[in-house]
């Protein structure tokens, strides 16, 4: 399956499609999310996402912090997770400028909304595109009210049994709305043991849609290893700075280390080629020069049947190939044939 939006690109046949992740990493302040889009277009990344929702349609006033953001923002008793949430969320003002601003820097703007009155206002905004999180996996009610709106759509996966992977990916297939998966890990940061990127070949078999891996680890090596099992989407979290308050800047990475990880995956698709075995125009010279053809290792007189005990085998290989051996041996010699001479078909009377 191809999207609709064909200039975006994603899908076999392209260039993995890089989502940097901003999320809520712009700590509510426009300078910050502008600096990150900024960021994103200079690494060369694909797109760059925010996050959209209303505080009070996602978590109760009294919801309990997880212990991943006790140990980046403070216990509830320093502040409630639903104040933290208050404190990062976009107005409708804040995605149009966003959005405008993305444009004109010609990268693709996406969000990943939280709450139907975002899926709404990410639809009145234009976007080619919704991530759903790996939160939603199993909200079905949600994710039909996404796939109805025919916007393609990414859905990740961290936190799911591959029965509610394949649920969540009915809820689109049965209404033909083009969506992508996403092999993802639920922890921040995820220990790289628990990548599990074998699941994005297990995606690939089971699932007629495009396929990728939504990135929580510190380590270096899955983009690369990602990219060279066949993922064509790929995401990260990236900040500006580790040190920013806020429960994502820590396990993000910054804007130096994401053009190196959008690097290591251009220079990944370009190491795996086409998969079709020839002789690449670099390696002529030494086709030529280091492998070997048939070579006179004693002289060989003009008329003299040629013997297996005349012949060698050296370099270079400009002459009768060793695999053509029986065109030489108990053929007579057209000619004088000097010791070390290389061996060519117009010196032998086939």
């Amino acid at each position: 399956m191809k999207f609709k939006f064909e200039e975006l690109k994603i899908g076999p046949g392209h260039l993995v499609f890089i989502i940097a992740e901003a999320g809520v990493n712009h700590n509510g302040s426009m300078k910050l999310a502008f600096e990150l889009i900024d960021a994103a277009v200079e690494a060369g990344a694909s797109a760059v996402k925010f996050q959209s929702f209303k505080t009070e349609n996602i978590v109760t006033k009294k919801s309990p912090k997880s212990t991943y953001h006790v140990r980046t923002t403070g216990d509830s008793n320093v502040q409630t997770w639903y104040d933290l949430l208050k404190s990062q969320e976009l107005s409708k003002v804040q995605h149009y400028e966003l959005f405008e601003y993305c444009a004109s820097k010609n990268i693709e703007f996406m969000s990943t909304p939280y709450d139907e009155d975002s899926v709404d206002l990410l639809e009145e905004l234009g976007v080619r595109l919704l991530k759903v999180a790996s939160t939603d996996t199993s909200n079905i009610p949600f994710l039909k009210y996404i796939a109805a709106k025919k916007i393609p759509t990414i859905l990740s996966s961290a936190m799911a049994e591959f029965e509610e992977v394949k649920m969540a990916v009915s809820v689109f297939s049965d209404v033909n709305t083009e969506h992508a998966i996403l092999q993802c890990t639920g922890n921040y940061p995820a220990k790289i043991e628990n990548s599990n990127l074998k699941v994005i070949e297990t995606y690939m078999k089971s699932f007629n849609c495009p396929v990728g891996y939504s990135d929580h680890t510190l380590e270096v090596i899955n983009p690369i290893t990602a990219t060279a099992l066949g993922a064509m989407i790929y995401e990260k979290h990236f900040t500006l700075d580790k040190d920013l308050p806020g429960p994502d800047h820590q396990m993000s990475i910054t804007p130096q280390e994401l053009s190196i990880m959008v690097q290591n995956i251009r220079m990944t698709e370009l190491s795996l080629g086409d998969g079709i075995k020839c002789v690449v125009d670099e390696e002529i010279e030494n086709r030529q020069k280091l492998r070997k053809s048939l070579v006179a290792i004693t002289p060989i007189q003009k008329g003299e049947i040629i013997s297996d005990q005349m012949i060698g085998i050296k370099r270079p290989a400009n002459g009768v190939q060793p695999k053509d051996l029986d065109k030489v041996i108990g053929k007579v010699a057209a000619s004088e044939i000097e010791i070390d001479e290389v061996i060519t078909l117009d010196k032998v009377i086939n």
